[in-house]
């Protein structure tokens, strides 16, 4: 197994992609740590992990409480002793151009599609540099290396924690700890609605997924997940810094 006896903390992990990658990196031997702001939906990714023969917990967190979050990492790497992964997931997404998007709305952007990536990651580098191994994934998007007609601050903000990601990456890297963003492009989850309404419905989405996106179909959420176990494993060893960008060719 590629992850066998791991300790993975995953922070958005109740439902989508979150979920998909606490089951997949559990099914190759890593204990998981399934958080989300749903505690009943975490506790439900841990118990179906559970109940596939694997070892995880499931708790409440809300990704925009720093003290939370820390705490929460700290005492994952109490009870078990190390921590091998983190997926930092947590994200929001406001459509809107300039004139539509408040500086409140920019504010929760932030918050949690940059800000809650830097304290998570944080709490977890204080163990991973101390232990000299580590790999640390962020959730960006495609719209991190690309830009979305009237999304000015969901792009914003997934290409500022691409760039934080890079950075930590540069900085962390002799230290053994890898920092790499996941990209996904359109996967048919809820979290869609706001490309839903900016494009101006389902059928307009629909018809942008069939015609625009080279492979004419939406992704899946095990496809980011095989993405989630390669960044988490040591198949990507000599990889840190990396956009994982996995989108069926949308942004060429």
């Amino acid at each position: 197994m590629l992850l066998q006896d791991r300790v993975a903390f995953v922070i958005g992990a109740g439902s989508g992609i979150g979920r998909a990658g606490a089951l997949a990196m559990a099914r190759e031997g890593a204990i998981v740590i399934a958080t989300d702001l749903n505690g009943p939906a975490a506790e439900a990714t841990a118990t179906r992990i559970r109940d596939e023969g694997g070892q995880a917990e499931g708790a409440q967190l809300d990704a925009g409480d720093d003290a939370a979050v820390i705490a929460a990492i700290d005492g994952a790497v109490a009870r078990h002793g190390r921590l091998d992964v983190l997926h930092s997931h947590a994200g929001i997404q406001i459509p809107g151009t300039l004139e539509e998007v408040t500086a409140d709305d920019m504010d929760a952007s932030w918050r949690l599609n940059v800000r809650s990536h830097f304290v998570a990651t944080r709490a977890a580098m204080a163990h991973m540099k101390k232990a000299r191994r580590g790999s640390i994934i962020i959730t960006a998007s495609g719209s991190g290396i690309q830009y979305d007609s009237e999304m000015v601050a969901y792009a914003t903000t997934k290409h500022a924690v691409v760039a934080m990601a890079k950075q930590i990456a540069k900085d962390y890297g002799r230290f053994n700890v890898r920092v790499n963003t996941l990209c996904p492009g359109f996967i048919d989850t809820p979290f869609n609605a706001g490309f839903e309404q900016q494009m101006g419905g389902r059928e307009k989405l629909e018809s942008y997924i069939a015609h625009q996106i080279p492979m004419g179909r939406w992704g899946t959420v095990d496809e980011m997940a095989d993405g989630i176990v390669f960044l988490a494993s040591d198949r990507s060893s000599f990889m840190t810094g990396h956009a994982l960008v996995i989108d069926g060719a949308e942004s060429i």
